[in-house]
């Protein structure tokens, strides 16, 4: 757990082959950044690694010493090559084991006689975590450290989430305000620039659309949010009187 904070980042690192090679539509990063905003925590980066130890290990290191939070998806199943978590193992330099636990998740859902090696595998977390329960089915993810690594399996990775959240220690949430105008940015590029070179709390956003332009100001200061988008439809009307 983290102290309260005014801010709290997080990082994303989806593991897999089949994302990089197409084969696998994401589906968790949408989920994670709107479920993450809405509960308090930014999420910073995110990174897509194949499944190759020495890059997993690479990714987790560099991010769970620059955010708060790191969530992972993928590569906890029974097969060959899901090695996310003998990799998250190495990386926190901890050892990975069978955790009685989670064996006996397994062994209540399938049944103590079928629980093969492939699905014995999915109980081998590293030493030092915490599981996390997966509703779904059964076997668990699991959090050491800042870290918690979840499945690929957009429903998992979602009721995995669903737990981690007890876990979490949210910041001030960010508040998100949106103006529509007809014009394009080339018209309002400079109004918006020195705007934000006022206002640099908020956070501010172009996004062309057929027919005009959304302006989209986040910020976690509440007050100089509302003032920059007052500023913003006043410099629209000017424009348009114009």
């Amino acid at each position: 757990m983290i102290d309260k904070k005014e801010t709290v980042t997080a990082a994303f690192v989806m593991i897999g082959d089949e994302i990089l090679s197409g084969r696998t539509e994401d589906k968790n990063l949408n989920f994670l950044a709107k479920s993450l905003t809405e509960f308090g925590i930014s999420l910073r980066e995110v990174r897509v690694v194949p499944d190759i130890e020495e890059e997993i290990i690479k990714a987790v290191n560099e991010v769970r010493i620059k955010f708060d939070y790191v969530f992972t998806s993928g590569g906890i199943g029974p097969t060959h090559d899901d090695i996310t978590a003998l990799s998250i193992a190495k990386a926190f330099d901890d050892q990975l084991v069978q955790n009685k636990e989670a064996t006996q998740i397994l062994e209540h859902y399938y049944g103590a006689g079928n629980v093969n090696e492939a699905r014995l595998k999915m109980a081998f977390v590293p030493k030092k975590a915490s599981l996390l329960d997966n509703p779904v089915s059964s076997a668990p993810g699991f959090r050491i450290g800042n870290v918690f690594v979840m499945a690929g399996v957009p429903k998992i990775f979602q009721a995995m989430y669903k737990a981690a959240k007890k876990e979490l220690v949210a910041g001030k949430k960010v508040q998100s305000l949106e103006i529509k105008t007809s014009f394009t940015e080339s018209i309002i590029a400079k109004d918006l620039e020195n705007l934000q070179n006022k206002y640099q709390q908020v956070t501010m956003g172009s996004y062309p659309f057929e027919g005009g332009t959304s302006l989209v100001f986040r910020s976690q200061d509440y007050d100089a949010l509302e003032n920059a988008v007052k500023e913003m439809t006043e410099v629209l009307e000017r424009i348009k009187a114009n």
